[in-house]
This record gives structure tokens, sequence and C-alpha cells, in this order.
């Protein structure tokens, strides 16, 4: 069951960014509720790499690439992959058990949340030559999930035929 809050209509800028990051979060749980670990693992798009528990991987890359900045760690060290092996949040699959891969991710986002509460939503930080503000690290990590909720829709139906929104 479809079990996601959703964002509210009206409000304070900052809780209608919590609100549609939140649901985008929770869109993605709902996506890999119920399924094993193997299918999990599955790359249901043979010319593709892209796997649900490889989304998990790199949404959680993604969460702190872009929040942690404000917590004074401009370029946070990488969990699931290296220089040599950029890829392997999405290649490396067996590496980290996927119940292991959902407690970091939900560790992670419990440790954004505090971040970006305890931060001004017109904070900046500069990483690589470039300003970044705090609103713009929202907008761009709804975007992020609603993009990739896109590839889970398609990755749960592949798996299993379950679809929705």
């Amino acid at each position: 069951p479809d079990t996601r809050t959703q964002p509210p209509e009206t409000g304070a800028e900052r809780l209608l960014l919590d609100g549609f990051l939140d649901f985008h979060r929770e869109t993605l749980r709902w996506k890999c509720a119920g399924l094993t670990d193997e299918q999990l693992a599955t790359r249901s798009v043979p010319t593709s790499a892209l796997a649900l528990l490889g989304l998990l991987r790199h949404i959680t890359e993604v969460e702190r690439w872009w929040f942690l900045p404000f917590a004074g760690e401009v370029e946070p060290a990488p969990i699931y992959f290296s220089e040599a092996k950029i890829n392997d949040d999405f290649d490396a699959l067996d590496t980290v058990p996927p119940a292991d891969v959902l407690a970091r991710w939900d560790a992670e986002v419990d440790r954004v949340r505090a971040v970006a509460a305890s931060t001004d939503l017109d904070a900046e930080f500069t990483r690589r030559d470039k300003q970044f503000s705090l609103r713009w690290v929202y907008l761009h990590m709804i975007e992020e999930y609603a993009r990739h909720n896109g590839h889970a829709d398609l990755l749960r139906e592949a798996i299993d035929g379950v679809t929705g929104e």
C-alpha cells in the first residue's frame, strides 16, 4: 500500500521544500518495498546497469554530496565508489548487503535533515569555483529524486509488474 505522506500544498518555503523532498524519498522507499535482495539487485532493463539497489546506493552518495558541505564537508568521501571505480555505486552491488544499504541511506537522510534544518536557505558553499545555496540544493535534490523515481517505476514494473505513481 501507498503510505507516503503527501507534500503540503501551502505553507512556508522550508515546509514545502522539506515536504516535497521527503515525499520523493518515501517514493523511492515505496518502490523498493517488499522485494528480495536478489530483486533489488536485478538489472531489469538489459541495456542498462540500473537496479533499485544501485539507485539507493547512488542517492545516498548524492544526499551526502549536496547537503554535507553545509556541515563543513565540502567534498564528502564516497561510500560506494572510488576515484578508480567511479560507477561502483551502480556496478558493485554485491559489496554491501541491501539491508545495510537501506540502513546507511536512512542514517544519511537523518544526518542531512539535521544539517539542513540548522542551515539558512540562503547559506552557500563553494565547490570547484561555483557557489551553491541550500535553496538550490533542495531544488536539485527534488529533481534528482524525481528523475530516479521514474527509473524506479520502470525497474519495479519489470521485476514484478507492480506499478503506481
